[in-house]
């Protein structure tokens, strides 16, 4: 049973989907085959890449995906018919998925998850894969980013509590596998083998005495594993100097204090004070945490002013997906019944590309990814990929070392693969270090090269022909 919906897993929808659905029975194409893209239109964070995250969470759902009597109940009390309910009865996805693997780096316009299955099995997980993917690819790109403004040092997800209700269980899962170390939220914790990381609150220094004496306590229970929040009073004339205290207390008994964390103020400033007064102490390896409405920018611009920070604690921004609240990840029929099919708009960016495609990565000589080719599934090999929007433009591929991205993970509605959480996040690791600085920069980073075959283009272009008003 799926960890995440527990029951009524078939309702985990839009209503459309069920309209839709019974249209399907009712009009004989349910079982028709059926293949689905999905993709998304523009990077998040004005970035120029995004972690593709969430599979394993959405596979887990497609397995458990069906409805109950009290789901179907609820149906007819909506005014679903019977032939449609009996459908349903029996429902189980059965179809296949092929996805790029959770922690792919990935771009604007390429298909890096395809369905494969009956009209109605394919259609009715629509909204199910693009709330599971959409949501954790853009907490995972934010922490990728926020990892990489660090600069090798530790990033920590704080967010649960101002995270989006439940959704704070995925976000802390995204967020490890944008390369995040440890995490807040002990349930997301249990649930995917994370590491849990915590401190203490202020209210914790506030209910005894004095701050002297609520660090004492707090490190006779935890004398191996205490950092002390010092600004809860005045962080240069008590906090430290009391946490300075106390680790000297905590040395003569044989343990040593872990670190400090600031969560107000100038954290630049404060940051460059503590480590003086721990230095001069002899305190050289009690860690500086910091905290407070962080996120990779301001986390850029402590790096960038040489801020002694050892550990960054990032909450709201990372698990809301602050600025940018969504991604636009789409799910488009690219297959029908036997025959290639697309949808057309009037804004060329909204064309869909038709027919059963895979995806082609290509390296270049120097290990660097190149651009990625999309290609009809029988194609072997394309010499030229050529821009989706503008089609005049392209770029010689041939001399690159080609990588399939696609895998089938999902047959018969049973998971054949996926990474562990761990597993993910050594993969993004990975695979950003192979895509070039330019296209990682926060300002203006270079545009990544997706492109298709020239066959499938042609493909494209004669559908467009054929679906203009005769």
């Amino acid at each position: 049973m799926s960890s995440l919906i527990p029951k009524h897993s078939g309702l985990y929808t839009d209503f459309y989907e069920l309209t839709m659905a019974q249209g399907f029975v009712l009009t004989g194409r349910a079982d028709k085959p059926a293949v689905f893209d999905y993709f998304f239109r523009e990077n998040p964070f004005k970035g120029g890449y995004v972690i593709f995250a969430g599979l394993a969470d959405l596979l887990e759902a497609l397995e458990d995906l069906k409805f109950e009597k009290e789901d179907l109940e609820y149906l007819r009390e909506l005014g679903f018919q019977k032939p449609f309910l009996d459908y349903l009865q029996n429902f189980r996805f059965k179809g296949k998925i092929y996805s790029v693997r959770e922690g792919e780096v990935v771009f604007p316009l390429e298909p890096i998850l395809r369905v494969e299955g009956t009209f109605l099995e394919t259609q009715l997980i629509e909204t199910l894969l693009l709330n599971f993917i959409n949501f954790e690819s853009l907490i995972a790109t934010k922490a990728s980013r926020m990892v990489a403004a660090a600069h090798s040092r530790r990033v920590i997800d704080f967010g649960f509590r101002r995270a989006q209700g439940l959704g704070g269980i995925q976000a802390s899962r995204a967020a490890a596998i944008g390369g995040v170390s440890g995490t807040s939220n002990v349930y997301a914790s249990f649930l995917y083998h994370l590491s849990p990381s915590g401190t203490q609150a202020h209210s914790w220094i506030q209910s005894f005495p004095d701050e002297l004496t609520a660090f004492r306590e707090f490190a006779k229970i935890y004398p191996d594993r205490s950092i002390f929040l010092v600004d809860t009073y005045h962080t240069l004339e008590s906090g430290i100097p009391n946490a300075i205290i106390v680790a000297k207390e905590l040395e003569q008994a044989g343990h040593r204090l872990v670190g400090i964390r600031l969560d107000s103020g100038d954290l630049a400033y404060l940051s460059k004070r503590a480590r003086t007064m721990l230095d001069q102490a002899d305190l050289h390896y009690v860690k500086i945490v910091a905290s407070n409405q962080l996120d990779e920018t301001i986390i850029k611009s402590l790096h960038d002013q040489g801020a002694p920070i050892n550990v960054f604690g990032v909450g709201t921004s990372l698990l809301t997906g602050q600025d940018t609240p969504a991604l636009d990840g789409v799910y488009k029929l690219s297959h029908y019944d036997g025959k290639p099919c697309l949808k057309i708009s009037e804004n060329p960016a909204k064309t869909s590309l038709p027919g059963v495609k895979k995806v082609v990565r290509y390296t270049d000589p120097d290990g660097f990814f190149y651009g990625d080719g999309i290609l009809l599934e029988d194609e072997k090999a394309t010499e030229y990929i050529y821009h989706p929007l503008f089609p005049d433009q392209k770029s010689r591929v041939a001399h690159c070392y080609p990588e399939n991205i696609l895998y089938k993970v999902m047959e018969e509605g049973k998971t054949l693969t996926h990474l562990t959480v761990k597993e993910a996040a050594a993969y993004a690791k990975e695979r950003l270090a192979k895509l070039s600085p330019e296209r990682k920069r926060f300002e203006n980073p270079h545009t990544y090269k997706v492109g298709t075959s020239q066959k499938l283009m042609n493909l494209r272009t004669r559908l467009m022909a054929e679906y203009e008003p005769k």
